[in-house]
């Protein structure tokens, strides 16, 4: 028996990581306690999703609603399932700036003492599994806004013929910047994943994502960008542009295409490796380009505010450079870009998010 430990299982990326390797043919444990509705509140719960994961995929799915600060219940799950372990992709986190500058000791707890218990298990009982963690790109903290960026009419761009035009790769230095408590707790988990790698000799590997996005995300005020944005525009809720005239520009990856990449690893894995992922040049957008692209999308117009103040460590540009993963697995490309995410979210959600909104 072949297993595959899927933490945040109901979430976006553990949704469709879930459903991706049990089509593969190996049996899913899913670990998610829906701590996103303590998070974010009712709206934002995965419960839907974990409810519809169950559904499709029948035995080929377990659900344990494990908390990963539970270091015994993490390390029973583990050693239940030992050496039968071939793949762990850890997704759980507390995603939010702002969520973790009210509770940073939650925070820290999540993402970083939550990621610890996962790797200690995984050396114990099944040292030979490769090891996805989802990271961040808010690892590299403020350190992109120093960049030379110029104000265009509806995004900032980076100068022309700047080494970084094409992305931001990995050989960005994490210090000296502002990262948010939220950015700090991620550099925690980020740094142990590639040390258990180095030090351990596991397979382990962080992917620092931009902005993660697929119509199977929980999208709330305080995180999800694509999903919440759409969600404000379908339903005519009010949503509020935080700082530099809505002008920041984001990439955008859409979940399929990460879990492909996860794949990719997972069957050539490798020690200790680091990759910045997401939309890059083929997939990205600026604030004010998304609300016209939801617009468009949804044929309705935003109900949106502006917010002067900027949110703490947020970038104004990030484009990721994703070339180092393509050099090591040359056979994965992006297929989604963002109009293609926006019309998917829209066309897969705005029936559940009418119903939920008139309950």
């Amino acid at each position: 028996m072949a297993v595959a430990i899927v933490t945040g299982s109901a979430g976006l990326i553990g949704s469709e990581a879930s459903r991706y390797f049990a089509d593969q043919g190996l049996d899913v444990v899913g670990v998610d306690n829906d701590l996103r509705s303590h998070f974010f509140g009712r709206d934002a719960s995965t419960r839907w999703q974990r409810e519809r994961l169950q559904q499709a995929l029948g035995r080929r799915y377990r659900h344990e609603s494990i908390d990963i600060r539970d270091e015994d219940g993490i390390d029973q799950l583990f050693r239940r399932f030992g050496n039968g372990i071939r793949l762990i992709i850890h997704t759980a986190a507390q995603p939010s700036h702002d969520w973790a500058a009210r509770n940073p000791k939650m925070d820290f707890s999540v993402n970083a003492t939550g990621t610890l218990n996962l790797l200690e298990a995984s050396r114990k009982h099944c040292p030979s599994a490769a090891f996805v963690f989802t990271s961040t790109n808010k690892v590299y903290g403020d350190r992109p806004n120093r960049l030379p960026l110029i104000e265009q009419d509806e995004r900032y761009e980076i100068q022309a013929g700047h080494e970084y035009e094409e992305g931001i790769p990995e050989d960005m230095s994490l210090d000296q910047s502002m990262h948010s408590l939220f950015g700090a707790s991620k550099v925690a988990a980020d740094i142990l994943v590639q040390e258990y790698g180095r030090y351990f000799g596991l397979n382990t590997a962080c992917f620092r994502g931009g902005c993660l996005t697929g119509p199977s995300h929980s999208g709330a005020q305080l995180h999800g960008f694509l999903s919440y944005l759409m969600k404000c525009t379908a339903n005519r809720m009010p949503y509020t542009v935080f700082g530099y005239s809505g002008k920041q520009v984001r990439d955008n990856i859409h979940s399929a295409d990460l879990i492909r990449a996860f794949d990719q690893f997972f069957k050539s894995p490798r020690s200790g490796e680091v990759y910045n992922i997401g939309g890059g040049r083929f997939s990205n957008c600026s604030m004010l380009e998304a609300i016209r692209i939801c617009e468009t999308t949804a044929q309705r117009t935003l109900n949106w505010s502006y917010s002067e103040e900027n949110r703490a460590g947020d970038h104004i540009w990030w484009i990721s450079d994703f070339s180092k993963f393509q050099r090591h697995y040359p056979e994965w490309q992006l297929e989604y870009d963002v109009a293609r995410i926006c019309q998917e979210i829209f066309e897969e959600n705005h029936h559940r998010w009418s119903v939920a909104s008139a309950a």
